[in-house]
Parts: C-alpha cells; sequence; structure tokens
C-alpha cells in the first residue's frame, strides 16, 4: 500500500482546477488514491494553508473552502491528526468570521474542556470556549 503526506500546492491545484498541467494530475493522482486503497496523511497545518490560500488569494467563500475540505476529509484514503477536532474547526470556520488557525484552537480547546490561551478575542465568538488571556 503506498502512502504519503500531503502538501497544500496538490490540494490547491485539485480543489482550483487552476493549472493545466498540475490540476488534472491531481485529479488522477487522487482518483488512483481511492481506487488502490492508499494511505495519505493531511495535517492540520495544511489544511490552515489550504483555507488561507483559498480565501485570501483565491476569494473563495469560507463555505466553499469549509464544504470542500469538510467533503475531502471524508475519504476513506485520508488520514487526518484528529477528525473530530477538525471537523469541529472546519465547522466553526465556516460559520465564524476567524482565521482557520484560531477556529482550530477553540475546537482544540472546546474539545479538552480547557481554556484557550489567547490574546486574541476572536476565540471569544465561541460560547464553548474560555479564553486565558495572559497577563504579567
Amino acid at each position: 500500500m503506498m502512502a504519503g503526506v500531503l502538501d497544500a500546492n496538490v490540494l490547491l491545484r485539485f480543489f482550483l482546477h487552476d493549472d493545466p498541467k498540475q490540476s488534472p494530475a491531481a485529479t488522477a493522482f487522487f482518483n488512483k488514491a481511492e481506487a488502490q486503497d492508499m494511505n495519505l496523511f493531511l495535517q492540520d497545518t495544511i489544511v490552515a494553508e489550504v483555507t488561507f490560500v483559498m480565501e485570501k488569494v483565491y476569494r473563495r467563500s469560507r463555505e466553499q473552502i469549509a464544504d470542500a475540505l469538510l467533503d475531502f476529509v471524508q475519504n476513506p484514503f485520508i488520514t487526518v491528526q484528529n477528525s473530530t477536532t477538525l471537523t469541529d474547526a472546519l465547522l466553526r470556520y465556516r460559520t465564524h468570521p476567524v482565521d482557520f488557525p484560531d477556529a482550530l484552537v477553540a475546537a482544540e480547546a472546546a474539545s479538552r474542556k480547557i481554556p484557550a490561551v489567547s490574546f486574541d478575542k476572536d476565540l471569544n465568538r465561541f460560547q464553548d470556549v474560555i479564553r486565558f488571556e495572559p497577563t504579567a
């Protein structure tokens, strides 16, 4: 069985279909991964990079980005660090005006039932997250 760690550029070409050579190659690769039962590891940092590029550079909506990634991570050949936390973070990102890394921090804090240690007041948007702000 083939295994590999995914990079953001492959995901971006797959989602955006914006490169005449790389986009079809990425699509063919994922079709092959599904057919041949590959194991591809997707890191949270790569999801963060993909959300940033798709939102800031390609001007995709939060809903489009979250829906594409939520659908993608459901594939049986994709392994993520913590599927429950990642799914929660993508749902938070879709529905709240926060960056994906903040949504991931909120999801992790809520999952562990511990405070999010941050100066970022955006985390106050989540009713189920307590933000702890360090002081001198």
